[in-house]
């Protein structure tokens, strides 16, 4: 037990603001300082990741928990059942570790994100057609929104998280199996706040990945079913503008980005990472496996690159050093 004096609470109070104060405000805490200058994040324009382990089934939305400093990640089994869902679970891997272990047997997710104040994760939870967020300190579990105007969701796929919590998603229907289409063919991006479920976009054929620029100013979501990322202004009430062609990649899946506002997009169909500039210009590439899905930043300096990648059976995680700290989801 230890006593504390008010004056002692303020300077508490005063440090943290001070803190959120230093960091852009799209940043999650204590990643991107801000007026930090960079140089380049890729040694070459052709990089090779170093496989970790491999043999799960289908690895998906991997994020970094740097308190104590381990990677989560979902991994997707094959749909069961007579509405054909696929169970999911997720994983826990720490550095050094020859693989992973079980962090939760039954989550129903996919793509997953870390909330502002670290403690939680949010989930596309495609289980239940839902987003949810998940307590680390014991994966408790609430839903947080499960349709929009009375409809249900396709499947939840990819999740962002501003430093506010204000939640942007995407909805395809990849993993909607047998159950009904309420979305009547729509697939789409969508914006949640304080329990409020907004449209950001219903015209994209397949939304899958999605990230926020480090001052939260842009919005990038890839477009699966049309091999395209698009980028969307946002504004300060987390609302969002028209959106605009921001680079191509074959089969865009997940994303991530650096401390300098680049862009890093799985490919699903070239089984690469594409590294691109705030501006859409590609700095180059990182290989890993074919079926690469998504990316997150992690490691002790923020400048490990974790990628899962590889064909449903075998699907494995892989790691490359860069020069640039980044996102951890």
């Amino acid at each position: 037990l230890v006593a504390v004096s008010s004056a002692g609470l303020l300077l508490v109070a005063a440090a943290t603001v001070a803190q959120a104060a230093d960091l852009p405000p799209g940043a999650p805490p204590g990643v991107c300082p801000a007026g930090t200058g960079y140089g380049p994040p890729l040694a070459s324009a052709t990089t090779t990741a170093t496989r970790l382990f491999g043999g799960q089934a289908f690895l998906e939305g991997p994020v970094w928990v740097a308190d104590p400093g381990y990677l989560l990640m979902s991994d997707m089994a094959a749909a069961t059942g007579p509405q054909r869902v696929q169970p999911s679970r997720i994983l826990r891997h720490t550095p050094g570790a020859a693989g992973p272990e079980p962090a939760l047997a039954t989550a129903g997710s996919n793509g997953l994100a870390l909330t502002p104040d670290g403690r939680s994760v949010i989930v596309a939870t495609h289980d239940n057609r839902s987003v949810s967020r998940y307590a680390l300190a014991d994966f408790s579990r609430e839903v947080l929104a499960t349709g929009y105007q009375g409809a249900a969701f396709n499947s939840p796929n990819d999740v962002t998280v501003r430093s506010d919590g204000v939640i942007y998603f995407t909805d395809p229907d990849f993993q909607r199996g047998a159950r009904a289409d309420e979305m009547n063919g729509r697939t789409s991006v969508f914006r949640l706040t304080g329990g409020t479920v907004s449209l950001v976009d219903d015209g994209l054929r397949e939304p899958n990945g999605i990230a926020l620029s480090p001052d939260g100013g842009t919005l990038y979501v890839g477009a699966y079913g049309e091999n395209k990322i698009y980028r969307y202004p946002v504004r300060a009430d987390g609302s969002t503008g028209q959106r605009t062609l921001f680079a191509s990649v074959a089969g865009p899946d997940g994303a991530t980005v650096d401390c300098a506002g680049n862009v890093y997009w799985a490919s699903g169909g070239d089984g690469r990472v594409h590294v691109f500039t705030p501006a859409g210009v590609q700095l180059g590439t990182i290989t890993a496996a074919a079926g690469t899905t998504n990316v997150a930043f992690g490691g002790a300096d923020r400048r490990t690159l974790f990628i899962t990648s590889g064909r449903t059976g075998n699907s494995g995680l892989y790691s490359v050093h860069l020069g640039v700290p980044g996102y951890p989801y």
